[in-house]
C-alpha cells in the first residue's frame, strides 16, 4: 500500500486519547492514512496548509482557534482551494451544526455515532458528498425550515426515483447506503442527488431533508 493511494487524513482534537482512537480506526482501513495530528486549531491550520490532507477531522471545542473557525479558514466560501473538513464532536448544539455547514464543513458527526459512520463520512467527503449524523438531520428539520423554498411544492419536477432518494437522504443515509437500498450504483445515486440540488435550488443534504419534511415526503421520528 502506498500513501498516494490512501485518503490522507489530519486529526484535530485537544484530547490525545480521542486522536489515538481515531488513528487506530482510520489507519486500519485499507484506503486511509492519518498523516498528522493537532491538539489545537492553530496547529491544525498550520499542518493542513503544510500537509494538504484530503480530509480534516476536527473537533469543535479546542484551545485558541476552535473547530468552527478552523473549518471557515480551510473550507469557507472565500477559500480558493478548500480542504474537506468533517466536524466530529461531542456537542450537537444546533448553532454548531448550522455554523459548521455554513463555514463549508462536508460532514457533521457526533463522536457517539461510532467508527463506522466516521469511516463512511471520510469516504463521502472524498466523493463530494456530505454526511451528517442521522439524529442531527432529523432534529434540524424543524429548526431550519426557514431555509426551505416557499410557495407551491415543485414535486412535479422530480422523478419518482428522485423522490425515493429524497426520502432516504432525509433519514441521513449516505449515497452508498441509498445505492444499496435501491439496488443502484453509487455513481447513479450521486447523479440523482446532483439533479435534486439543481431542480430544487438547494445547497446541501440538510436542505433536501428540510424540503422533504416541509412538503410531506417524510416526517421526523
Amino acid at each position: 500500500m502506498t500513501t498516494h493511494q490512501c485518503i490522507r487524513i489530519l486529526l484535530a482534537d485537544d484530547q490525545e486519547g480521542i486522536r489515538t482512537a481515531f488513528r487506530l480506526i482510520l489507519d486500519a482501513q485499507p484506503d486511509m492514512s492519518v498523516v498528522g495530528e493537532a491538539p489545537d486549531g492553530a496547529t491544525a491550520l498550520e499542518l493542513a496548509r503544510h500537509l494538504r490532507p484530503d480530509v480534516v477531522l476536527a473537533d469543535i471545542r479546542m484551545p485558541g482557534i476552535d473547530g468552527l473557525q478552523l473549518t471557515r479558514e480551510l473550507a469557507g466560501p472565500a477559500i480558493a482551494d478548500p480542504v474537506r473538513v468533517v466536524v466530529v464532536t461531542t456537542f450537537d448544539l444546533d448553532h454548531y451544526v448550522h455554523t459548521a455547514l455554513q463555514n463549508g464543513a462536508c460532514g457533521f458527526l457526533l463522536k457517539r455515532s461510532g467508527p463506522n459512520l466516521m469511516i463512511e463520512a471520510v469516504r463521502a467527503a472524498m466523493a463530494g458528498d456530505t454526511l451528517i449524523s442521522p439524529q442531527i438531520t432529523v432534529r434540524l428539520l424543524r429548526q431550519l425550515t426557514a431555509h426551505t423554498p416557499t410557495g407551491p411544492t415543485p414535486r412535479a419536477a422530480l422523478t419518482a426515483r428522485e423522490l425515493d432518494i429524497v426520502r432516504l437522504v432525509a433519514t441521513g443515509q449516505s449515497n452508498a447506503e441509498i445505492a444499496a437500498e435501491l439496488y443502484l450504483s453509487t455513481g447513479t445515486v450521486k447523479g440523482h442527488v446532483a439533479n435534486i440540488h439543481r431542480k430544487l435550488g438547494l445547497r446541501n443534504r440538510v436542505e433536501i431533508a428540510i424540503w422533504a419534511y416541509e412538503y410531506g415526503h417524510t416526517r421526523p421520528r
